[in-house]
Formats: C-alpha cells, sequence, structure tokens
C-alpha cells in the first residue's frame, strides 16, 4: 500500500510540474490549462456546472481525459451536449464530483465516496491501481484551489434504473414487485424522492406461512399490505456503512428497523442482510433473506 502512495503521488508531482502553479487556480481553469479535458470543459459549460465547480468546494473530482471520453460508443458526447439532455449530463458530470478535498493517501482507505450526484461511487484497490467504479486512477492528488483533482482513464456513469426497475433487471424480486403494484407503491419507489429499500428477495416471500403472499395480494388487504412493505423503505439514500452505524432507521411505514452486526453478517431486523449498496437513480437496494414485519399496533 505504501508502494502504491508513494507512486501515485511521484506521478502526481509530474503531473504538477506540467501544469505550473496549479495550486493557484480552481478546478476548472486547471483542468483547461492543462489541455487533456477539453472535452470534460464542454460538457460542464452545456449543463452550466462551470460556476459551480469553481466555486468554494472544496471539491474532489475524478476527471476523465479526452481519450476517456473517446471511448464511449460513436456519437454518445454529442447526444449528452445536446440541450435536450442537459439534466442526463449533469447528472453524469456531477457523479464525477466529490464533496471535500480527498487525497490519494485518503482514496485508497475507503471502499466508496458519496458524489454530487448523490450515488455513491466504489473505490477498489488492485494491486498498485486504484480503481473508481470501473475507471483506473492515473494521476492523482492535483491540487487546486478550491480542491483536488484525479485523473481517470474513462467515464463512469452512475445509475440511471429507478428502484423497481433495477429489481426487475435483478430478476429475483418478482414478489416484490407485484406486492408493490398490488398496494399502490410503485409510482412511490419511482418517484425522485430518494429511498432506501431492504428487499427481499422471492426466496425470502417463499419462508413466509403457505398462502400469507396470497391473502396480502387481495384488494381489501391493501393497506395491510403497503404497511408491511413500507416497512422495508427507509427515506434518503442510506448506504451500509452509515446504516451499520446509526443502528435503527426510522421507516415510511413509522416504525423503526434495528440494523445489527452478528458474526461478521449484518441485519436489519431478523433479516440477514445478503447484498449491500445497489444503486439506483433514486435510491438504494439492499437486499434481505427474510420479510420483516412492523410490531403489532
Amino acid at each position: 500500500m505504501k508502494k502504491f502512495v508513494a507512486l501515485v503521488c511521484g506521478a502526481a508531482l509530474g503531473m504538477a510540474g506540467s501544469v505550473a502553479s496549479a495550486f493557484e487556480k480552481n478546478i476548472v481553469d486547471t483542468a483547461v490549462e492543462a489541455g487533456k479535458f477539453k472535452t470534460l470543459a464542454a460538457a460542464l459549460a452545456a449543463a452550466d456546472l462551470v460556476d459551480a465547480v469553481k466555486g468554494t468546494g472544496p471539491f474532489t473530482v475524478f476527471a476523465p481525459t479526452d481519450e476517456a471520453f473517446a471511448k464511449l460508443p460513436k456519437g454518445t458526447v454529442e447526444t449528452l451536449l445536446k440541450p435536450e439532455n442537459k439534466a442526463k449530463l449533469a447528472a453524469i458530470l456531477t457523479y464525477h464530483v466529490v464533496p471535500g478535498k480527498v487525497m490519494a493517501k485518503d482514496v485508497v482507505n475507503v471502499k466508496g465516496a458519496k458524489s454530487l450526484n448523490g450515488q455513491r461511487i466504489d473505490v477498489k484497490v488492485d494491486g498498485k491501481n486504484v480503481m473508481v467504479d470501473g475507471a483506473k486512477v492515473v494521476t492523482t492528488d492535483i491540487a487546486c484551489s478550491n480542491g483536488v483533482i484525479h485523473i481517470i482513464d474513462s467515464v463512469i456513469l452512475p445509475a440511471d434504473m429507478n428502484i423497481p426497475a433495477v429489481a426487475d433487471k435483478a430478476g429475483s424480486f418478482k414478489t416484490l414487485l407485484a406486492a408493490a403494484k398490488a398496494a399502490g407503491l410503485v409510482d412511490a419507489l419511482s418517484g425522485d424522492k430518494a429511498l432506501t429499500v431492504f428487499a427481499p428477495t422471492d426466496e425470502a416471500f417463499g419462508k413466509l406461512p403457505k398462502g400469507t403472499v396470497e391473502d396480502l395480494l387481495k384488494p381489501e388487504n391493501k393497506d395491510k399490505l403497503a404497511s408491511i412493505l413500507k416497512y422495508h423503505v427507509v427515506e434518503g439514500r442510506v448506504y451500509s456503512e452509515d446504516a451499520l452505524a446509526a443502528k435503527a432507521a426510522k421507516t415510511l411505514q413509522g416504525g423503526t428497523v434495528k440494523i445489527s452486526v452478528k458474526d461478521g453478517a449484518a441485519y436489519v431486523d431478523g433479516a440477514k442482510i445478503l447484498t449491500t449498496d445497489i444503486d439506483a437513480s433514486n435510491g438504494v437496494i439492499h437486499v434481505i433473506d427474510s420479510v420483516i414485519l412492523p410490531p403489532a399496533k
């Protein structure tokens, strides 16, 4: 690890020499002067984000080079730069920006960083390399007056499907989606409001007593079904480390779920968390192995 940090810091010094006095310039001006980020600069302008990234900050920018943008499918950049795609472009660009000044020595010690987009960028150390999502960090610690730049070799893309769409694509949440439809909750789970869902798999629903699911899906039990499903949903994006630190979370149902660790596994109430931090455009999903039920009133 020390060898890696020394390597990337050495690379950063070389880059810093090519952009003299970078620490006196903001992130945008530093990138423009470097000459490798013309597409990024054009994209920031098209998304009306130049002034924001020139702001006080501090910000950490994982900056794709022109070559990185060129890796995208033909016509992608041109399409994103069109006025009608401004919101989508802004979502992608803000996914490359993390609030605060995160230096290389800090990056290698975390498994993720929450971006200005709201979604979390996954960070992985692979030998001597640091990967952010699928992109390799090629140069680090370019100091600017309002933050720091780390150069990456690919454009990273946020999740662009909402919670129900992500669940549907996974293929293991058919019962959950049918229940959400029966309870009239699909629109709420598809909206812009950020949500965290502890999602029981089809196998989890299969653990319930025989006939339970069929009974809950009846129109006359819509309110009861909605109450159970809302007990699986928390407002906001709550990633696994935050959930574990909080030890509890208030649900949309009104009750509070308890989050704990036992024998190296994480649990929400009595359900084991199988997979964590699956991003959606409007929230995050944690997969659980059992249906959790709100306390009887």
